[in-house]
């Protein structure tokens, strides 16, 4: 019994640690206290059945691997279809943002070599920050850990009122008052992200 516990705290930390997460973070998706986890991962207590199935497929293997003390090592063909997806997913976000970054060279380029051009071309770059925040806030709601939004959200507004101040500034035009703005926005986000939804 000793054997099994060990070997269960060791697969939940190796698995909780591979995808970067909390103790605290774990135990709020299971709706447990990080205590719980922490004496799971400790071999002081071994989560229930019900718990364990939840553990194996939050983490895309199956009860019988959190069973088991040594794993053989994985080829890709092996790789689980929910870590498939997940990579393919990551692939697909960051494929999206580096498109606006192409749009943005491309408006550039364009701006700067017509004969009427402006010498605002590299606001192309400025408002890219924004519009790549927007383009992650959209995936990360759909696919990944809405928890992160708050932090997306952020750098997206004060990214927002950097380039509306930003834009003013050629025209002599210092408008440092914006960001005055972004400190109610900031607190309202940062109130929204403690929040708690009952799941």
């Amino acid at each position: 019994m000793s054997d099994l516990r060990q070997a269960i705290a060791k697969n939940i930390a190796e698995l909780r640690a591979e995808r970067s997460m909390t103790q605290a973070q774990l135990a709020e998706k299971l709706n447990y206290s990080d205590k719980a986890v922490s004496k799971w991962e400790r071999a002081e207590s071994v989560p229930d059945v019900c718990v364990l199935k939840e553990i194996a497929d939050l983490f895309d293997v199956s009860v019988d691997y959190l069973l088991q003390s040594e794993h053989v090592k994985k080829t890709d063909e092996d790789i689980p279809v929910g870590r498939l997806t997940r990579n393919n997913r990551i692939f697909i976000t960051g494929m999206c943002i580096v498109l606006v970054w192409l749009v943005a060279t491309f408006a550039f380029v364009v701006v700067d070599a017509s004969p009427l051009g402006t010498n605002l071309h590299w606001l192309a770059f400025v408002y890219a920050v924004p519009v790549s925040m927007v383009v992650w806030l959209v995936f990360n709601s759909i696919w990944f850990d809405q928890h992160r939004n708050f932090l997306i959200i952020s750098i997206l507004m004060w990214s927002a009122l950097g380039s509306v101040f930003l834009s003013f500034l050629p025209f002599g035009i210092i408008l440092w008052q914006i960001f005055v703005l972004g400190i109610p926005g900031q607190i309202i986000i940062c109130f929204w992200s403690r929040i708690k939804v009952k799941k």
